[in-house]
Parts: C-alpha cells; sequence; structure tokens
C-alpha cells in the first residue's frame, strides 16, 4: 500500500443516499480473489445499459468526472453486505476518497484496510460540495481535515491505527510483521 498522506483532486459528485455495496459492485463480480480489474465493474449496472455500452448521463462516463480521485457521496455510503470488493473496485477505478455525512461502518472499516479514506463531514461543508462538482479539494489524513473548494476546512474523524498505516502505506499484516523480531523475542522468554 502507499502512503496516504494528502490528497487533492477535482471531485464528481453522486448524491444518492443508501448506496449500498451492490450497487458499488454488483455481486455477478465477487468471483474475483484479485483486486486487479474491479474497477470496470464498478457501478456497473449504473454505468453501463444492456448492451454494456457506458449510459452517457451517469456522472462517472461524463469527462468531466476523468480523473478525480474524490468521490462526493450521499448520506450512508457503503451499507449493505460486509464485501471487501466494494473499496477494492473504488481504489482500482482511480477513487482515493469517499466524502459524505455518514458511511456505512463496515465499509468504512474495509476502506481504511485499502487505502481508501472515508471522510465524514457535517452537512454545512457537504452542502458546499455539492454545490461545486468537480471542483478540487484536499483531504489530509495528516491533519484530519478536508479543504473545501472555498478554502476552508472541516476535520473529519479517523481510527488512530488506521490513520498511521494509511500515512505509512501498511496494511495490518504488514504491521505486524514489521514487529516480528519483538514477537519472536516475546514467544522466547515464554519458552
Amino acid at each position: 500500500m502507499e502512503p496516504f498522506k494528502t490528497l487533492t483532486s477535482k471531485t464528481v459528485v453522486l448524491p444518492v443516499e443508501n448506496v449500498d455495496t451492490d450497487q458499488i459492485i454488483p455481486a455477478r463480480f465477487l468471483k474475483a480473489t484479485s483486486k486487479a480489474g474491479l474497477g470496470s465493474k464498478l457501478f456497473a449496472d449504473w454505468r453501463f445499459d444492456a448492451e454494456g455500452k457506458p449510459k452517457g448521463d451517469f456522472v462517472l462516463n461524463r469527462p468531466e468526472s476523468v480523473g478525480a480521485a474524490i468521490l462526493v457521496a450521499g448520506d450512508n455510503f457503503g451499507c449493505g453486505s460486509s464485501r471487501e470488493h466494494a473499496p477494492w473496485a473504488l481504489v482500482d477505478y482511480g477513487i482515493k476518497g469517499v466524502v459524505s455525512t455518514s458511511i456505512a461502518d463496515i465499509f468504512r472499516n474495509n476502506s481504511l484496510k485499502n487505502g481508501l479514506v472515508p471522510v465524514v463531514v457535517d452537512k454545512a461543508a457537504y452542502a458546499k460540495l455539492l454545490a461545486a462538482p468537480g471542483a478540487s479539494v484536499t483531504i489530509s489524513v495528516e491533519d484530519k481535515t478536508l479543504t473545501l473548494p472555498d478554502g476552508s476546512r472541516a476535520s473529519f474523524p479517523i481510527d488512530p491505527f488506521a490513520r498511521y498505516c494509511l500515512l505509512n502505506g501498511v496494511d495490518e499484516l504488514e504491521f505486524l510483521l514489521s514487529h516480528e523480531a519483538a514477537i519472536a523475542a516475546f514467544e522466547a522468554r515464554r519458552g
């Protein structure tokens, strides 16, 4: 995992409430055990018609959304099942942060473990994002802030251990392995 300290990107706005993980990545694509390629299936039922052609009215298919790494999502984003494929698909697509007024707990935890930063802001900050789709914003994991298009900042909560892992570019297993010598010494003492 790459370290995540700050990210400045334009936003793509999808203000739909209660987007569940089956909408993020439909169940028929869950046979994959690799993260690679899942981005092409992101929001598949919303992005593509029955013949697999992109729907021009879906926000991710619009030219102004190309390159956006921050998704501004509706309330209760990522609800539903606990599939880790949902953050995998977002990250593989190029989304590095999701901003909303609330993000489902399991989705939030899965996101943090996979380098996707879930940013929960208050309604006033969220309204500023809705009013400026495509605007550039900055997520700072270091400062736990989101810099809005008007230059104001909104703070967001983040689990301290997850924050440490993001800042250092390590997942939970890499963190444990970095303490292998101390673990071995402890086990030797227990003898």
